[in-house]
């Protein structure tokens, strides 16, 4: 047999080069700790102040040592990002048993419980809050899909279909909207009182697509519509009015009558984390660009702003930076990122302030890449990513 050199020679040197590549690939797989390290120091944190062993999240800042059911279902969806069965089982059960009266697959959480006595403590209001039941349903639904348990995606089914039947109203002009509690949010026979920091459209396209059912479609649209129209200057207010016939309006019996805080920050939250290929984030970049402006040009987010005149009041929590973050960094604002980032080190949250510190979770987290959403709203943790 007569061998060819130069053949030999250059077979020699393709298999070098696979071996290079080979292990080049290698390296770059395994040689990122800070990507692959499945730890997270902040939700650790938040289970260790703001927790109790039983699975309740305890907000301290009244008396009463409340628990919400917003507060629950952020907490398992932090759970599943961190992939922490045994805190979201723990959640789980408490909030069935104490929330739902042992019974999550026909009804809604009740929106308040605590008690200043511990001997006495229970629901404390029974109503239900529609954003702490969609989360609590996308969370129930991505952690049956990502954890393989089909219970929890059939309870997650069934808290969807409630939340049909008993948060949702069909508005004369608007259409389906997702009212924020199962009572007392139509002041009149004409008007509804909304709020736009209740309905993230990254868990609207979830519903969307994991539901044959239409009404989560004109959920979606209305939601959008919802965002964009109750801001007409750019900034999200902290509840909203819809007249029939004069369509979007302040809402003149609330106390921040005209005013966005609290409750609108969190606007600015869900829509920076949208999927980057979703056309809704386009339009709510565009529509609450002024906010982005805002932040840039004084350097924090206020704690209130009148969404009319754009006059605020006082920079808000280190929190409300935190919740910028996402916003800011869709807009491509890097210097004001970088801005808010240093904010927040150098006013540190306070580790028993449990809405900065959810805040905080979701939005750095986001920024850290523990979590995306997929355009079809699908939650993509960093735990399921191929690390040893």
């Amino acid at each position: 047999m007569i061998f060819d050199s130069k053949l030999i020679h250059r077979t020699l040197h393709c298999l070098a080069l696979v071996l290079i590549l080979g292990m080049s690939t290698f390296t770059t797989a395994h040689a990122a700790p800070s990507y692959c390290e499945k730890s997270w120091p902040a939700w650790d944190a938040f289970k260790n102040n703001l927790i109790d062993e039983d699975g309740r999240v305890v907000d301290s800042i009244s008396d009463a040592m409340i628990t919400t059911s917003e507060g629950q279902a952020y907490a398992l969806f932090f759970s599943l990002v961190a992939n922490d069965r045994v805190t979201f089982d723990k959640l789980l059960n408490w909030s069935e048993k104490n929330l739902a009266a042992y019974d999550l697959m026909t009804r809604l959480p009740s929106w308040q419980w605590g008690g200043k006595e511990e001997q006495t403590r229970g629901v404390m209001d029974v109503n239900s809050a529609s954003d702490a039941d969609l989360w609590m349903a996308y969370t129930l639904g991505e952690a049956g899909r990502l954890w393989s348990d089909r219970r929890l995606i059939a309870l997650s089914s069934l808290l969807a279909d409630r939340i049909l039947a008993t948060e949702t109203l069909e508005v004369p002009g608007l259409g389906l909207v997702l009212l924020p509690g199962a009572t007392g949010f139509t002041p009149s026979s004409t008007r509804v009182r909304l709020n736009p920091s209740y309905v993230p459209l990254q868990l609207m396209r979830w519903f969307v697509a994991h539901s044959k059912d239409p009404r989560w479609t004109s959920l979606h649209n209305t939601s959008r519509r919802l965002i964009v129209d109750s801001a007409p200057e750019g900034y999200a207010p902290e509840w909203a009015i819809y007249d029939y016939q004069r369509g979007f309006m302040l809402d003149e019996d609330d106390e921040r009558r005209g005013l966005g805080s609290y409750n609108a920050i969190r606007v600015y939250l869900w829509a920076g984390m949208l999927n980057a290929d979703d056309a809704d984030r386009r339009v709510l970049l565009d529509a609450l660009k002024p906010m982005a402006r805002f932040v840039s040009k004084h350097g924090s987010p206020p704690e209130s702003i009148n969404i009319l005149t754009g006059v605020a009041n006082n920079p808000g929590p280190s929190g409300f930076s935190a919740a910028m973050v996402p916003f800011l960094q869709a807009a491509g604002m890097k210097k004001a990122v970088e801005e808010q980032l240093l904010r927040i080190a150098a006013q540190p949250i306070s580790e028993d302030s449990y809405y900065s510190q959810v805040l905080s979770l979701y939005a750095l987290g986001w920024h850290d890449n523990l979590y995306r959403f997929e355009l079809n709203g699908n939650l993509t943790p960093r735990w399921i990513s191929t690390c040893p």
